[in-house]
């Protein structure tokens, strides 16, 4: 399988509590749900696109916590987003979890990079990571994501987790889809593409 990542970030790159208030507090981030102005059909409609190729979800515990204390109590199965979430493999990467209700959980303890290693090597279309910022940045780090779906919206907040921390390693990505919602949100769908080039602009 090849590991994506959903993410929704702002202008600045904060990804932190996106979907409302009290989601992430931490570090007194006071800024949570500032996406929820500016959802409308065309995010929708890629999200849906996104979560139909999933054969597998990979989430950190906040957000694997989230998840769970909402999906389960709805499971529509012609929604296309419940329906994936409630029916296919989750694996959370937790070293504080101590057991998961959600049927079809596995926590993954341990070696996580050595995890999703295993994970990706099975058969399958993606392996999704959606949220789960401080998961993200491991995989993206130890280079383990294949797939970026990044949604930026237009906003700014100046404090707050970010998705690509300062000494991040240098990254190629190649767009592979681009469009923009009629409330201004950006969504890029990005394929990593190894270093940089560089050069000298005008020669």
């Amino acid at each position: 399988m090849e590991l994506s990542l959903t993410q929704f970030v702002t202008i600045d790159g904060v990804c932190q509590a996106p979907g409302g208030p009290q989601e992430d507090t931490e570090g007194g981030f006071t800024h949570g749900g500032w996406t929820a102005p500016y959802f409308d059909e065309t995010g929708g409609e890629f999200v849906r696109q996104v979560f139909a190729r999933a054969d597998a979800f990979l989430l950190g515990r906040r957000t694997y916590e989230i998840f769970a204390g909402y999906w389960p109590e709805h499971d529509d199965p012609a929604d296309p987003i419940a329906s994936k979430l409630n029916a296919l493999p989750k694996y959370v990467g937790t070293h504080t979890l101590e057991c998961a209700d959600w049927p079809g959980t596995e926590l993954l303890r341990g070696d996580l990079v050595e995890h999703v290693a295993d994970l990706k090597s099975r058969a399958g279309r993606e392996l999704q990571i959606h949220g789960s910022g401080n998961l993200a940045r491991t995989l993206l780090a130890a280079g383990l994501v294949d797939t970026l779906y990044l949604i930026t919206f237009p906003v700014l907040l100046g404090t707050g987790k970010r998705l690509f921390a300062a000494d991040s390693d240098p990254a190629a990505f190649h767009l592979t889809d681009s469009r923009t919602t009629p409330t201004g949100v950006h969504i890029g769908a990005y394929r990593v593409a190894g270093v940089p080039a560089y050069g000298t602009v005008g020669e």
